[in-house]
C-alpha cells in the first residue's frame, strides 16, 4: 500500500533527514530529550534494571542469564524513573533500547535520556529513535568496528538534528504508527508460530522414523526401556558400545588450554560444535599440528565418525550428537567431546546419531549428573542402549528423513524470509512516519476504523 505526501517540502538542513514537511520543526536532539546521569548514590536502589534488545527496559530478575550480569557495586548505576528512555550505548543498532516503565538503576554504560514533555510526545521521540535512518546515522559517529555495534553517547546524540511536528500531528503519527505496526507484529507472529510448529513436527517426524520405523504395520515388542515403549519386533536394543570399534574423549588438565590455539593446523571439535540439528562448522578452532603430534594423539577424528556432548545444559542438551563431516581430518575431540567410530557393517553413523539427538531428552534426566549443566561420562555414554534396525533399514530410514526434512526447512525457510521482509517494512514505516516522507493526517480515522 502507497501512502501520500505531504503538499510542500523545505530543506532541513540535516544530511540524514533530507526535506521535511515545510510547516515542521527542524530541532536538535537536546531540545527534545535531556540526558539524566544522576547516580545510584551509596546504592539505596536495589533494583536493577536491563535492556533487552527488541523488548525494551525489563527488570533484571526477569532477563534470567542472558546478558551482562547485575554489577557488584550498585551505587556507579545510574537512576532511571517511568517514562525515561534508556539506550544501550554498545548495542543500540541491533534493538537495544526502550521507553522504561520502571523506577530503578541501570548500567553505567546505558544512556538515560527524559523526554522534554513540553516539546514532544514520549512516544514520538522513541519512533525517531527507533528510526533506522536515524540509527545509521547516528553510529556512523560511534568508535567500533561493526557497523551496527558502534558505541555512541550523549555527545554524539545531542546534536543530531530531528523534524518534529504540532502534538496534535504527533498524535496522529504515532495513532497510524502503533496501528499499522500492531498489524505487522500480527503477521511476524503468525509465522513465528509456524515456524515453531514446523519445528514440532519436524521433531515428531524424525523421533517416530527412528524409533518406530516407516512400517506402521510391522509386527511389535516391549524395548524394555520406559521412554521408548515398542520397537519393531525384528529391531534389536543395542548398547552404542557393542556397534563401536573404538571411542575417545578430549584431553583433560592441562593438556589443552587457550595458549595452544593457533590459526590453523589440527582441527578441535569443542562442545559448541555437536548441535542436535547436525555439526555446526560456524566457530573452528585448531592447533599446532606439531603439538597434536608430540603431546595430544589418541583424541583423533575422522569424517563419519558419530560426536557426542558429555556436557550440557537445558537449551544444548548433554548427549546430543551429530556426524563429523567429510573433510574434518586433521581433528581432535576436546574434553567432554566424545568420538564414536562405529562399525560401518552393523550401524549408519547418521542413524545412531539421530537416535542419539532423540534420547537425550530421557537419558540426560537418567544419566546425568551436575545442577546447572549436566555430565555423561564416556562410560555411560558407551552403555546408552539403542533401537537398531538392519543397516538395509536405516540406510532407508535416513533417506526418508532427508527427503522430508528438506521439505520442512524449505517451508521455514519460507517463513523466516516473509518475517524478514515484514521487518524491514515495520522499520521502513516507521522512519518514513517520523521524518514526514509520509502524510497520514487523514488517515488516522480511516485505519483506526
Amino acid at each position: 500500500m502507497s501512502f501520500p505526501r505531504y503538499p510542500k517540502y523545505k530543506t532541513s538542513g540535516v544530511e540524514w533527514l533530507g526535506e521535511v514537511p515545510e510547516h515542521w520543526q527542524v530541532l536538535p536532539c537536546r531540545a527534545i530529550v535531556q540526558e539524566r546521569t544522576a547516580k545510584n548514590e551509596y546504592a539505596k536502589c536495589q533494583d536493577y534494571l536491563s535492556l533487552m534488545a527488541n523488548v525494551g527496559v525489563i527488570p533484571y530478575a526477569e532477563k534470567g542469564d542472558v546478558g551482562n550480569k547485575k554489577p557488584e557495586d550498585l551505587s556507579k548505576c545510574k537512576i532511571v524513573t517511568r517514562g525515561d528512555f534508556v539506550i544501550n550505548s554498545m548495542n543500540y543498532g541491533i534493538g537495544s533500547y526502550g521507553l522504561s516503565d520502571y523506577d530503578g538503576v541501570c548500567s553505567s554504560v546505558y544512556i538515560v535520556l527524559k523526554p522534554k514533555n513540553d516539546v514532544v510526545e514520549s512516544r514520538f521521540a522513541l519512533r525517531i529513535f527507533e528510526s533506522r535512518s536515524f540509527q545509521k546515522n547516528a553510529q556512523s559517529f560511534g568508535n567500533g568496528i561493526l557497523e551496527h555495534r558502534r558505541a555512541i553517547n550523549w555527545d554524539i546524540l545531542k546534536s543530531i538534528g530531528v523534524g518534529i511536528p504540532s502534538f496534535d500531528e504527533q498524535k496522529s503519527v504515532l495513532t497510524f504508527l502503533d496501528h499499522e505496526t500492531a498489524k505487522i507484529d500480527e503477521l511476524v507472529a503468525e509465522q513465528e508460530r509456524l515456524i515453531e510448529l514446523l519445528k514440532e513436527k519436524r521433531q515428531a517426524v524424525i523421533s517416530h522414523a527412528v524409533t518406530k520405523g516407516l512400517n506402521p504395520d510391522a509386527p511389535m515388542k516391549d524395548s524394555g526401556i520406559e521412554w521408548l515403549g515398542e520397537v519393531q519386533e525384528h529391531w534389536e536394543m543395542k548398547p552404542l558400545g557393542r556397534i563401536t570399534l573404538s571411542r575417545c574423549d578430549g584431553p583433560f588438565g592441562s593438556g589443552l588450554k587457550s595458549e595452544h590455539y593457533a590459526d590453523s593446523g589440527v582441527r578441535v571439535i569443542r562442545l559448541q560444535n555437536i548441535r542436535a540439528e547436525g555439526f555446526n562448522d560456524s566457530d573452528a578452532a585448531f592447533i599446532e599440528k606439531e603439538y597434536h603430534d608430540n603431546d595430544l594423539t589418541g583424541h583423533e577424528v575422522v569424517a563419519e565418525d558419530v560426536l557426542i556432548a558429555g556436557l550440557g545444559d537445558d537449551k544444548n542438551l548433554v548427549g546430543r550428537a551429530c556426524v563429523a563431516p567429510v573433510g574434518i581430518e586433521p581433528a581432535m575431540v576436546k574434553a567432554d567431546c566424545f568420538c564414536f567410530r562405529l562399525n560401518r557393517e552393523r550401524a549408519l553413523p547418521a542413524f545412531v546419531a539421530t537416535v542419539l539427538s532423540v534420547s537425550a531428552t530421557f537419558d540426560a534426566g537418567m544419566l546425568a549428573t551436575g545442577t546447572t549443566r549436566s555430565r555423561i561420562p564416556l562410560s555411560i555414554t558407551s552403555g546408552r542402549r539403542i533401537p537398531l534396525p538392519p543397516l538395509a533399514e536405516q540406510i532407508t530410514i535416513v533417506a526418508h528423513l532427508e527427503r522430508e526434512l528438506a521439505t520442512f526447512d524449505t517451508l521455514t525457510t519460507e517463513a523466516n524470509r516473509v518475517i524478514d521482509l515484514l521487518k524491514e517494512r515495520r522499520t521502513a514505516l516507521i522512519s518514513a512516519a517520523v521524518t514526514g516522507q509520509i502524510d497520514v493526517r487523514n488517515l488516522v480515522s480511516v485505519e483506526s476504523a
